[in-house]
């Protein structure tokens, strides 16, 4: 039992010491952000994620509230 958990814990430390070496050994450690929104490429597209899509279009008047507004006036 004690043959294979020992040699385990050992390669498990290992590759997530291999995946977080840029993490752990620079003074800007941090991981890549995953998200669409922070792509240059997908910035230059226009491609923003569902959430600024969403946030966007909440802020945005509709035609309708535009008519009612300028009738009042």
């Amino acid at each position: 039992m004690l043959k294979i958990l020992i040699p385990g814990i050992v390669i498990l430390f290992i590759a997530i010491l291999l995946m977080g070496v840029r993490v752990f050994f620079t003074r800007k450690g941090n991981f890549p952000s995953l998200h669409i929104g922070d792509s240059k490429a997908m910035q230059d597209r226009g491609i923003h994620c569902a959430t600024s899509q969403d946030a966007e279009m909440s802020r945005r008047e509709s035609p309708i509230e535009k008519i009612l507004k300028s009738e009042n006036l």
